[in-house]
């Protein structure tokens, strides 16, 4: 069986910037600051792979050429705490295609719910899926199904905090596609939440706790 790829992002800035939003006493309008740097962080690692095409341009003193990324990149978060990931790559990638999914946890039996789905074309193009908690997997995986019903070229999964659990997950039902992590967590508590975690990413985003 193929393994899922989990890449850790170990910078000293994403080590600092993850441990601002485990604090519990981080307000909302910090949390989404560092929410956003923390993003920036990890998807300068996800998109490192990623096509690039050769251009010609005019330098103030001569012709010379470079290299552009591809026009080939879609952004896909989860709703809602996925949104707080998005600002980051749309900054990078001013023109990037934006989809969105929403789903939410049943806190019965942990089981994703979707309740909102809009995605742009995604035929032959690269997709990073955006959700902060990497959990039960639940979310992770509908979201990841949801987009290849689409034929990407290649699905990426972007989050700030995952599980092992969560991971599990995605090797059953997506090997193919490769994870972006600040941090691999210890385990998940009985209601589902990340240990030692940082709490409900949504809750503390928006400050609805």
């Amino acid at each position: 069986m193929r393994h899922v790829s989990v890449t850790v992002v170990a910078h000293p800035l994403a080590e600092h910037l993850l441990t601002q939003l485990r604090d519990r006493d981080t307000p909302p309008p910090v949390f989404r600051t560092l929410a956003k740097r923390l993003a920036l962080a990890i998807t300068f690692e996800a998109i490192r792979d990623l096509p690039t095409e050769e251009v010609k341009i005019e330098t103030p003193l001569e012709p010379t050429t470079g290299r552009v990324l591809a026009d080939t990149l879609v952004a896909v978060p989860i709703l809602r705490a996925g949104l707080g990931m998005l600002e980051a790559v749309t900054e990078l990638f001013p023109e990037v295609a934006v989809g969105y999914i929403g789903l939410e946890r049943d806190e019965a039996s942990l089981l994703p719910q979707s309740y909102y789905r809009k995605l742009p074309e995604v035929a032959g193009r690269h997709v990073l899926v955006l959700d902060p908690m990497l959990a039960t997997g639940g979310s992770g995986a509908a979201a990841c199904a949801a987009v290849k019903e689409g034929g990407p070229a290649s699905v990426r999964f972007v989050c700030v905090v995952s599980a092992p659990e969560g991971i599990g997950k995605m090797q059953v039902e997506h090997p193919d596609v490769p994870i972006f992590t600040a941090a691999v967590d210890r385990q998940l508590n009985d209601r589902g939440y990340i240990l030692p975690g940082l709490g409900d990413f949504g809750d503390r985003l928006f400050g609805t706790e």
